[in-house]
């Protein structure tokens, strides 16, 4: 392992433990929150209000020391209001361009599928490469750079569905769901979000987690392992219950999704359980299943069909 990456595996720790602090009983998705970060990607929360999706945002920003905006997606909003726009200065007699809310490190998109095509398509170019063009000029975003999307799957009416073009700028989606009864009383008692962030303090710095984002790229993966993706996508493909399979970039964003895990794990190198760690939560969403239902059930049948093909595909030992 890279003596960079090393040096921040007790941040990584500490970045894990801060979060389990303010979204109790959750560590798988703040596990897969944490991975995403590092992997340079972006998550799809699918979940229904009030069960911690602002929170877990407000959270992770402050904790590197970073940037928060918060969009509220609706049927009015425009690409302005997110990326900014030219305003005309008098003064100066010239256009000066007005950064929107998407110039920060960490985007809570609330409630996207509320907004029109249109304005979704706005994120896919800061996504997928990390700049915004606005009249012929591009802006680079700042790293790091992550979008936390939210969907509401059971309430449909006035919303516009993702289409899969959008879906797949998500590296992982998860769902966090109702807590315990334990950890409910524990969240009572914990106050307000404002009660509950009030104890969180920077653990890395923005700095750190870029170069944790390059550490990936170095960790080893085999031609086991890789083969062993190239089964798991070719199942997908293949299957006689889906509409469309896992596409050669899905196989990708499964392979960097395993190095990611692999160095949140403390290896600079893959294991076949990095991979079945993560499968279902970074193509799920990737894939479409010939069924009529909708919302949650739908998800269930597609995680469902992927931990299906995860038991039934050869694993490296």
């Amino acid at each position: 392992m890279t003596t960079t990456a090393l040096r921040h595996l007790d941040g990584i720790a500490a970045l894990t433990k801060a979060l389990n602090g303010v979204l109790v009983g959750k560590e798988d998705a703040v596990r897969k929150t944490v991975v995403t970060l590092i992997a340079r990607g972006h998550l799809l929360i699918e979940d229904v209000p009030g069960i911690g999706k602002t929170l877990l945002g407000l959270a992770l920003a402050r904790a590197i020391d970073a940037s928060f905006k918060r969009i509220q997606f609706t049927n009015d909003l425009l690409p302005a209001d997110i990326l900014g726009l030219n305003v005309y200065d008098q003064s100066e007699r010239a256009f000066n361009f007005q950064k929107g809310p998407i110039f920060s490190h960490i985007i809570l998109a609330d409630e996207i599928n509320r907004s029109t095509p249109k304005t979704q398509s706005a994120l896919l170019e800061a996504m997928n490469e990390h700049q915004v063009s606005i009249d012929g000029k591009t802006f680079p975003l700042e790293r790091p750079f992550m979008v936390i999307a939210t969907e509401n799957p059971v309430e449909y009416h006035g919303t516009f569905p993702l289409p899969e073009a959008q879906l797949d700028r998500f590296l992982m989606r998860l769902q966090i769901g109702y807590p315990s009864a334990g950890d409910e009383r524990e969240i009572i008692k914990g106050g307000e979000i404002a009660d509950r962030l009030a104890g969180i303090r920077p653990v890395l710095s923005r700095q750190d987690i870029t170069e944790l984002q390059d550490s990936v790229d170095k960790v080893a993966v085999t031609d086991e392992i890789t083969d062993y993706i190239v089964r798991i996508a070719g199942a997908t493909r293949i299957s006689g219950k889906m509409k469309l399979g896992l596409s050669p970039r899905g196989s990708q964003a499964l392979s960097r999704a395993a190095k990611a895990h692999a160095l949140y794990s403390g290896r600079d190198y893959c294991l076949p359980d990095d991979v079945k760690q993560l499968a279902v939560s970074v193509v799920s969403h990737r894939i479409l299943v010939d069924s009529a239902q909708h919302g949650l059930a739908r998800v269930g049948e597609c995680e469902a069909l992927v931990e299906d093909i995860l038991r039934d595909t050869y694993a490296p030992k």
